[in-house]
């Protein structure tokens, strides 16, 4: 059996075992707040998460609002403010945010929300344009050599898993992380724009952003963030083409503060049965996203370590004090 085929095993096995043992959904609406422009990963998060609910008949009315800026920090400071204690409210967070948190000195943070659950995980991919000269990794880190900053990197927000993504491939390829050109922008479509139209010189980001101009031979891949090469993409890895860029993105949902512990409860029964389900686990493989589920007091400690890895290697990489 391969990895495919125990991938939808195990998540139907795991949606049998949520749908039998979750109780009755008392919740019949819900919002999600994507905190970052339409067509990136945390809009397309939300908005897949919205459909799977639907479909599945799990919520019947649910609302997607995008707030962008700051690497997130903008629409989390406005969830925080405006939905305190509503048990309705959730919001698309991330290695990213943590990073953008972090780096941009936010007055709130993700100990500020109520953790619900970690959903997926995705390798970052570097692209450029179908008609660029740089072929692979090699052509990309002698450009880096001769001089870093005629290199342009466009990615998501400051301090973010992409800009991280960057300056470790800079540091393997032995130039300073913190003479990267990295031109943060608030969304995937926008980032994708200025790649397509030539601004920049490689985008980096998840490999779902990319993979429909991948696909259309628009962008080429130059390498992918994982230890081992990807069923979804033929995409070589920067580990076999000799540069130590190992990252993995990771996205989470959380909830407002100040509900109370059974509407916690709820919320995670609720995205617990959605993370099981067969339509879920088929957007993950179709999106190149893993299922990195965890919940409960694993995840509040996971994000605690991230929080505090996530700070050392930004002052590592130059990108934060």
């Amino acid at each position: 059996m391969n990895f495919i085929s125990r991938f939808k095993l195990a998540g139907a096995v795991f949606a049998g075992a949520a749908l039998m043992g979750a109780p009755a959904m008392a919740i019949d609406s819900l919002s999600i707040m994507a905190p970052a422009s339409p067509g990136g990963g945390w809009d397309q998060t939300a908005r897949t998460i919205q459909a799977t609910l639907q479909n599945e008949g799990l919520v019947s009315n649910i609302q997607v609002e995008n707030v962008a800026g700051a690497g997130g920090t903008i629409g989390l400071q406005q969830f925080i403010n405006q939905s305190a204690g509503d048990p309705t409210a959730t919001i698309i967070g991330g290695y990213v945010m943590v990073g953008a948190v972090i780096a941009n000195d936010s007055p709130v943070g993700l100990d500020d929300i109520t953790p619900l659950a970690r959903l997926t995980g995705e390798y970052e991919i570097v692209v450029v344009p179908a008609d660029s000269p740089i072929q692979n990794a090699d052509d990309l880190a002698e450009m880096l050599r001769n001089d870093p900053g005629s290199v342009t990197w466009a990615g998501g927000s400051a301090g973010g898993v992409d800009h991280i993504a960057a300056g470790m491939f800079a540091k393997a390829a032995g130039v300073d992380p913190a003479l990267i050109n990295y031109i943060p922008y608030s969304g995937g479509g926008e980032a994708l724009a200025a790649i397509l139209g030539g601004q920049v010189t490689a985008g980096v980001s998840g490999y779902g952003e990319f993979a429909a101009q991948i696909e259309a031979g628009e962008l080429r891949p130059i390498g992918i963030t994982a230890p081992e090469r990807q069923e979804y993409t033929d995409a070589p890895t920067f580990v076999e083409q000799g540069y130590e860029v190992d990252v993995q993105n990771w996205r989470m949902i959380a909830a407002a503060p100040d509900i109370t512990d059974e509407e916690k409860a709820e919320l995670v029964d609720l995205i617990q049965t959605m993370a099981g389900s067969q339509a879920w686990n088929d957007e993950l493989q179709t999106r190149g996203w893993v299922n990195t589920y965890m919940d409960g007091p694993a995840f509040e400690e996971y994000l605690t370590n991230a929080i505090a890895s996530t700070t050392a290697i930004l002052q590592e990489l130059g990108i934060s004090e």
